[in-house]
């Protein structure tokens, strides 16, 4: 189960920010924001731009900022300007941001239940990604969170993810002895290891200077994580396995949207359902294009034929049973038929 300690810490910041009239949060009403206004700071970690991530937080503020002129502003901090994902959960509950979107990947110190979506070759495409999200047991998996003060207001899915290396990647033996980046996820790190790999929990920050040091020989991403960071640049080359889902919970606090009176805080929640609908829908035509960008590169793309892919499969079914439990049968079953098309 998760961390207890920090339950309980986490309930008591909750507590304390709402008392304290989230006396840290109080918003600096700088430029390009009216006095008057509630601030609405959103921090995230890629490029403002060219990213499924980026685009939409550029989407939602432009939205907000439009339509919700004299009464809310939104500040968006990419790049980690203001917060890693590591230390936004935090941030959020002491009001010194208002929303965030960290990989789902990040939060196993809130919930187990998030590991569902780092468990590899769970889905078969990004049809029945969507298919999952939408679904009913992907709506209630969105409240996971509330115990702890936090709200989970929408999925961004930003595709699946391809492995890359510096030697050519076909089979699960040709990871052997390699160094992989991951981000910090103990379902990552067993998937590593059972390719007979060493996992690195790194920023991802720190991800592009450590493939060119060789500090790591490898790493997992999305087509546009890939192409944006230039992750290319220190590999032989990337294999198309989508073998996992990258995708982000956009969050803010409890406490925060309950200040809001009550017709911003539906208007707010009104903007967000629907940016964040057309930002999953243009997923598959962001990846597609930064795919085809890594191919004009000259960087190599190799398919994995039916046969391999199986063998990928069959390697990871060990991961799948140390993590049931934490995750649940019925949400792993949910998960699966979102596989079948309808």
């Amino acid at each position: 189960m998760a961390d207890l300690s920090w339950r309980t810490w986490a309930r008591r910041m909750a507590l304390a920010a709402t008392a304290a009239g989230m006396l840290f949060g109080a918003p600096a009403h700088a430029d390009p924001c009216q006095s008057g206004e509630t601030v609405i700071r959103f921090s995230h970690v890629v490029t403002p731009a060219g990213n499924p991530k980026g685009d939409a937080a550029a989407r939602l503020a432009a939205r907000i900022n439009a339509e919700m002129d004299g009464r809310a502003c939104m500040q968006v901090f990419a790049n980690a300007q203001l917060f890693d994902d590591d230390a936004v959960m935090e941030a959020l509950l002491l009001g010194r941001v208002e929303l965030a979107a960290p990989s789902l990947a990040k939060l196993e110190a809130y919930t187990l239940k998030y590991r569902l979506f780092d468990l590899p070759f769970l889905f078969k495409d990004a049809a029945a990604v969507d298919r999952f999200l939408g679904s009913e047991a992907g709506g209630t998996l969105l409240g996971a969170m509330r115990d702890l003060g936090f709200r989970g207001l929408a999925y961004w899915n930003s595709g699946l993810k391809q492995f890359s290396a510096n030697r050519p990647l076909l089979l699960p033996a040709d990871a052997a002895g390699l160094k992989f980046r991951i981000q910090p996820s103990d379902v990552a790190e067993a998937m590593i290891s059972a390719l007979g790999g060493t996992a690195l929990r790194l920023p991802f920050r720190e991800t592009r200077d450590a493939l060119a040091s060789g500090q790591v020989d490898g790493q997992e991403n999305t087509w546009s994580n890939i192409y944006t960071q230039r992750f290319f640049a220190a590999q032989d080359g990337i294999t198309e396995t989508n073998h996992q889902l990258l995708a982000y919970l956009l969050v803010t606090s409890e406490s925060w949207l309950n200040s809001l009176p009550g017709a911003t805080r539906d208007q707010f929640l009104a903007i967000v359902a629907e940016v964040s609908a057309e930002a999953n829908a243009s997923v598959q035509r962001i990846e597609r294009e930064n795919r085809d960008r890594i191919v004009a590169a000259g960087v190599p793309i190799r398919a994995l034929t039916s046969e391999q892919r199986q063998v990928w499969v069959e390697a990871m079914r060990p991961v799948w049973e140390r993590f049931e439990g934490d995750i649940g049968r019925e949400l792993i079953d949910a998960a699966l038929d979102a596989n079948r098309e309808r």
